[in-house]
């Protein structure tokens, strides 16, 4: 079994910032990218962030320059900082990570639960 748990989520102001994490834990053989989604009300599910095992990243348009993910691979964890938050940027966001199992050698996605942002005006 496979868990990704994220932490970090919550209300701010317009202009402040949180940190979100996400945790993988089970039988986890090996972690290839890890990532940042999110999905407002009313729309679809959208890439905020993606890093690499090797810590290559990349950014949706709207929070490059805001946004910072990074990881640590000793702890299976994924961390994404983010600074001068808008309102636009509230939204439920997911942890997403490509790994593979002692038990199920090929790579595929696992998604956590989610963590509310919720950025007032």
């Amino acid at each position: 079994q496979v868990q990704l748990v994220e932490s970090g989520g919550g209300l701010v102001q317009a202009g402040g910032s949180l940190r979100l994490s996400c945790a993988a834990s089970g039988s986890i053989f090996s972690i290839n990218a890890m990532g940042w989604y999110r999905q407002a009300p009313g729309k679809q599910r959208e890439l905020v962030a993606v890093i690499s095992s090797g810590g290559s990243t990349n950014y949706a348009d709207s929070v490059k320059g805001r946004f910072t993910i990074s990881r640590d691979n000793a702890k299976n964890t994924v961390y994404l900082q983010m600074n001068n938050l808008k309102p636009e940027d509230t939204a439920v966001y997911y942890c997403n990570a490509d790994l593979a199992t002692y038990t199920m050698t090929r790579f595929k996605p696992y998604w956590g639960q989610g963590t509310q942002v919720t950025v007032s005006s």
